[in-house]
């Protein structure tokens, strides 16, 4: 059976994403009120500029009307006036902004006024802003340097509250992980805050429940099934040996063979499910082990020890493990007897190290047992053969009792593989 999945090494933790969000968003924060601090402030050094240019002509006229004098830095036709008031026509007061930069003299704001009517000159007073926006470009160097600094500071907070929010997930996805496994009493339990990640957990602690539940009842009713069971089919074997000996009899003798075998393997599962199952370890041959389960079967299958110095070591004398032998032989002979009955042949058993694979030539392992394990009383597809589906579910469950790892898969040229790696 496949192991739950785990995350990707590749994969971008939520945690991460979380703070590249957080991040990006106070640098566009940040970008968008230094535009409008940039823009505002702009806006009002051109403003107050044009307020001053035209006090300043105002007052310059008022001058050069009684005296005929200029003050206040004013010219008559300066040579650097825009062209626009160049043309003025009627005597009112205009401004314009030069952006150009002259020496010491940066950007700047005109007012102009036309003093003797169409054919007259033009008074104009120039006011410099280059003072200010130097300033203003330092407040925005400053702001720059304050949105990075105020960045780097905000970082590590909204790494560590994301890391938060991460675990609790991590927490939730690990439970789920132990129930899909068959752990069915792992349980995330209460969880910090009440948001959506508490709903999540709760929501993954009430299925488990159910799911325990359910499984619970179906437990039970499999072992009083066979439990109740037992008894008659122990009367109807004896009965058979009271008949006469003829095809009747076979025929009889077969069944309920069958059927005792049936009441076994309910009795053996339940007994897994309760947990009362207990393994007797000992060091024991592998090859070996695995040779004579096979002969048990009384099927036709290969057993080929491979690995270093194989062809010169009896299979007695291959690889030596730590586990149950009995429990080790019924999952190697119901993978077998699987293989025979649903597959075709030839079938091979292989030995390495520690680890045996069972492969046949069939139409494979269907894709709902590839994907979600063996069911019981489910054979998977048709052209699998007929059978109750106790038996790989028998062999998974002595595998976790031996904490060995029971992969199913398909060769890439056809058959179905099972592999046991033991611990």
């Amino acid at each position: 059976m496949r192991p739950f999945p785990r995350p990707r090494p590749d994969r971008v933790s939520l945690r991460w994403k979380i703070a590249a969000l957080a991040a990006a968003t106070a640098c566009l924060v940040a970008a968008a009120v230094g535009a409008l601090v940039h823009v505002w402030t702009a806006r009002d050094i051109r403003g107050r500029a044009e307020a001053q240019a035209l006090n300043s002509l105002y007052s310059a006229m008022e001058v050069h009307r009684r005296t005929g004098t200029l003050t206040n830095g004013a010219d008559l036709d300066p040579a650097g006036l825009p062209a626009s008031l160049h043309r003025l026509t009627d005597t009112s007061r205009h401004t314009a902004y030069d952006g150009r930069v002259d020496g010491n003299l940066g950007p700047s704001v005109w007012a102009a006024v036309r003093t003797d009517g169409p054919g007259g000159r033009v008074l104009a007073v120039q006011v410099n802003t280059g003072p200010e926006l130097h300033d203003l470009q330092r407040l925005d160097v400053t702001m720059t340097v304050a949105s990075l600094a105020a960045l780097v500071a905000a970082t590590p907070v909204a790494v560590y509250g994301a890391g938060l929010l991460a675990r609790r997930l991590r927490r939730v996805s690990e439970t789920a992980g132990r129930i899909s496994a068959g752990d069915l009493d792992a349980r995330t339990g209460p969880t910090k805050g009440r948001d959506e990640v508490a709903d999540i957990a709760a929501t993954v602690d009430l299925m488990a429940d159910s799911l325990s539940r359910r499984l619970r009842t179906e437990r039970q009713f499999t072992a009083d099934v066979a439990h109740e069971l037992r008894t008659p089919v122990g009367g109807l074997l004896a009965a058979v040996d009271l008949l006469p000996p003829g095809e009747t009899e076979d025929l009889l003798r077969a069944r309920v063979r069958d059927l005792r075998g049936l009441v076994e393997d309910l009795l053996e599962i339940s007994r897994l499910d309760a947990g009362a199952e207990r393994p007797v370890r000992a060091h024991v041959p592998l090859g070996a082990v695995v040779a004579e389960a096979v002969a048990r079967t009384g099927l036709d299958a290969r057993v080929t020890v491979t690995g270093p110095g194989a062809a010169a070591r009896a299979v007695e004398t291959a690889q030596t493990v730590e586990t149950d032998p009995r429990r080790l032989e019924r999952i190697v002979g119901n993978l077998v007897t699987n293989a025979h009955r649903h597959g075709a042949a030839p079938v091979e058993v292989t030995v390495e190290g520690r680890t045996v694979v069972v492969r046949d030539h069939g139409p494979g392992f269907p894709r709902d047992i590839l994907l979600g394990g063996p069911r019981r009383f489910h054979t998977g597809a048709a052209e699998r053969g007929s059978g109750h589906g106790l038996g790989l579910t028998i062999a998974l469950g002595q595998a976790r009792l031996l904490d060995a790892e029971l992969r199913l898969d398909n060769a890439p040229d056809g058959g179905a593989v099972a592999t046991l790696r033991l611990p």
